[in-house]
C-alpha cells in the first residue's frame, strides 16, 4: 500500500456504497439521540427507514446559516447549538471559532478531521517535517492539518500566519520537507525567499487549501520544485475531498456521504450537473446530516487514473447562496425552486436581475419542452411567491448554463 493510504481507496464502487448506506441509519439515529438540534430538525423521521439515497433525500438539509441561528439562539445555554454530541471534558479536546461566529467542537479521535488521507496524496509520508502555515489562532485550520499529520506520522512547525520573514527563516534552517497553508501564502514566501537570494530545496510537496488555486499557480510553483495539491476540507465536516497527483478533480474522501442538490432546495441533482454540495458525516462527535455547505461543485463521471476508486468532483465552482435584493425586497433560490415545483413541465429554471440600482427588472428563465400556456401562469406564480413581477421567458431543455445558478444578478453598479 505504498501508493495508497489504505485498502479502502480501492473499494469496488458499489461495496462502498453499500458500506455508507448500510452505516447511515445507525448515524442518523445517533444524531437523533445525542445531539439536541438534530433531534428537533430530525423529529418524526425514522431513522431504521433511512437506508438509500433516495430516503436520505426526503430529510431537510441544515445549511450552515441555520446551525448558527441555532447557535445564536443557544448562546446562554449551549453554545454549540445543540449540534455537538459530547460535553466538555475528556471527550472535547479543544474548541474553535469561526467567522461568524460558528463555535465547532474537536473530538479525542486522532486525525479527528480525517486529512492524513489528503496528505498521504500529497506525496508525505512517515517522517517529514511539515512547516504548517495555517491559523492556530482561534480557528481551526492549523488543528485539521496539524492532526491529520501526526496520523501520519509526521513532524510539524507550527508556524501560524503571518510573521513572514520569521517563517521564511525557519524554513532555511529547519529544511522542511513541505509545506501546509493556503497557496497565496507560499507563493508570497517563495517570491520572498528569490528577493533574498535564498534556496528553498527541501521544500518539495505542499498541501494548499482555504481559497482557490488555478492552475497557473499550480504550475508557478511546479517550476520552482514545488509539486502542490488541494484539499476541500471544512470546520464543520473535516475532509470532504481531496486532489491526487492526477490533477483531475478531487477525489472524496472515505468518511462521508456527498450530495450534489439544487441551490435553494435538497432535491439531488442529475450527475454532472452544478449544484449545492451537501455532505452527511460519520462523525460520532459532531454527527452533521445532510449538511449543506453553501459551495458549489458538481460529480466528474469516471474513475480517477491513479486507482483510487471514490467518486471524484469538479472542486469548488462558486457559493450557493444566491440571495439578492429586488426593489428593496430579498429574493431566494429556494423561492426559484418554489415556483418551479408547481410546474412539473419545467426542467430547469435561472432567475436574471438586470438594470440599474432602483431600477431592477427579473426575467425567469425557464427549460421545458412545451411552453405553451404557461408563460402568464409562471409569471403569477412568481408574484405569488416573492411579490415582485418577472418576465418569463421558456427556453429549450439543456440551453441554460450548467455553473450552479438559480439567481444571476446582472445588474450594472456604476
Amino acid at each position: 500500500m505504498t501508493d495508497f493510504y489504505d485498502a479502502l481507496e480501492l473499494r469496488d464502487p458499489a461495496q462502498r456504497e453499500a458500506d455508507l448506506l448500510m452505516a447511515l441509519p445507525r448515524q442518523v439515529a445517533h444524531a437523533q439521540s445525542a445531539a439536541p438540534a438534530f433531534a428537533q430538525i430530525l423529529k418524526g423521521f425514522d431513522a431504521n427507514a433511512v437506508r438509500s439515497r433516495e430516503a436520505l433525500a426526503k430529510l431537510p438539509v441544515t445549511r450552515k446559516s441555520e446551525l448558527l441561528e441555532r447557535q445564536k439562539a443557544q448562546r446562554a445555554a449551549d453554545a454549540f447549538g445543540g449540534f455537538s454530541a459530547i460535553a466538555r471534558g475528556p471527550a472535547m479536546r479543544r474548541v474553535f471559532a469561526s467567522p461568524g461566529t460558528i463555535y465547532e467542537p474537536e473530538g479525542a479521535a486522532p486525525d479527528y478531521w480525517r486529512t492524513a488521507r489528503a496528505l498521504h496524496a500529497a506525496g508525505f509520508r512517515r517522517g517529514d517535517l511539515i512547516h504548517n502555515s495555517f491559523s492556530y489562532h482561534m480557528t481551526p485550520a492549523g488543528a485539521i492539518m496539524d492532526n491529520g499529520a501526526h496520523a501520519l506520522g509526521c513532524s510539524v512547525f507550527a508556524a501560524g500566519t503571518g510573521q513572514t520573514e520569521q517563517q521564511l527563516e525557519a524554513i532555511v534552517d529547519l529544511k522542511p520537507d513541505g509545506y501546509a497553508g493556503t497557496p497565496s501564502f507560499l507563493k508570497i514566501l517563495v517570491e520572498k525567499a528569490d528577493a533574498a537570494g535564498f534556496q528553498l530545496p527541501s521544500l518539495t510537496k505542499a498541501m494548499v487549501s482555504g481559497e482557490a488555486f488555478p492552475p497557473s499557480l499550480r504550475d508557478w510553483l511546479a517550476e520552482r520544485g514545488i509539486g502542490a495539491m488541494q484539499c476541500y476540507a471544512t470546520a464543520d465536516l473535516g475532509l470532504i475531498a481531496y486532489e491526487t497527483s492526477a490533477h483531475e478533480g478531487l477525489v472524496l474522501d472515505e468518511g462521508v456521504l456527498l450530495e450534489i442538490v439544487r441551490p435553494g432546495t435538497g432535491d439531488p441533482v442529475p450527475e454532472g450537473e452544478v449544484g449545492e454540495v451537501v455532505v452527511t458525516t460519520f462523525n460520532r462527535d459532531y454527527p452533521l446530516v445532510r449538511f449543506g455547505t453553501g459551495d458549489l461543485s458538481a460529480v466528474l463521471a469516471g474513475p480517477c487514473p491513479t486507482g483510487r476508486t471514490n467518486t471524484r468532483i469538479k472542486g469548488w465552482l462558486g457559493r450557493a447562496d444566491q440571495t439578492t435584493k429586488v426593489r428593496g425586497m430579498f429574493v431566494h433560490p429556494g423561492q426559484v425552486a418554489e415556483v418551479t415545483r408547481r410546474f412539473p413541465g419545467i426542467v430547469r429554471a435561472r432567475l436574471v436581475v438586470e438594470g440599474e440600482m432602483a431600477q431592477d427588472r427579473m426575467t425567469l428563465k425557464v427549460e421545458t419542452d412545451s411552453a405553451e400556456g404557461l408563460t402568464e401562469r409562471i409569471a403569477e406564480a412568481v408574484r405569488d411567491v416573492t411579490k415582485l413581477r418577472s418576465e418569463v421567458i421558456c427556453v429549450p431543455a439543456g440551453s441554460l448554463p450548467n455553473d450552479g445558478k438559480v439567481i444571476e444578478d446582472a445588474r450594472s453598479y456604476k
